[in-house]
């Protein structure tokens, strides 16, 4: 062998380890985002449900919210027809 192709078969084999350590990457990095992706959907449906279940008692407290309104307006309507009896109307 020459001086010129011991730098060669170095290069080679850097290029050789390079690929490998490349695939290496590929698959670690294919595997860490296949985790992160199911994580951040068990993190998404908790979220859902958390949502869900404030949503479901701001609906109940609307419900409250409005029998008291609604009951609110005929306590007014009965006082003001007790106002209006009593000025004689």
């Amino acid at each position: 062998m020459t001086d010129e192709t011991q730098p060669i078969l170095s290069l080679d084999e850097a290029a050789r380890r390079l690929d490998q350590a490349l695939s290496r990457l590929e698959v670690r990095m294919s595997a860490l985002a296949g985790e992160a992706e199911s994580s951040n959907g068990g993190l998404f449906d908790q979220d859902r449900a958390h949502l869900a279940a404030e949503l479901d008692a701001s609906r109940a407290r609307e419900r409250q919210l409005e029998e008291a309104g609604a009951a609110a307006s005929r306590a007014l309507g009965h006082a003001i027809a007790g106002v209006r009896t009593a000025l004689g109307d």
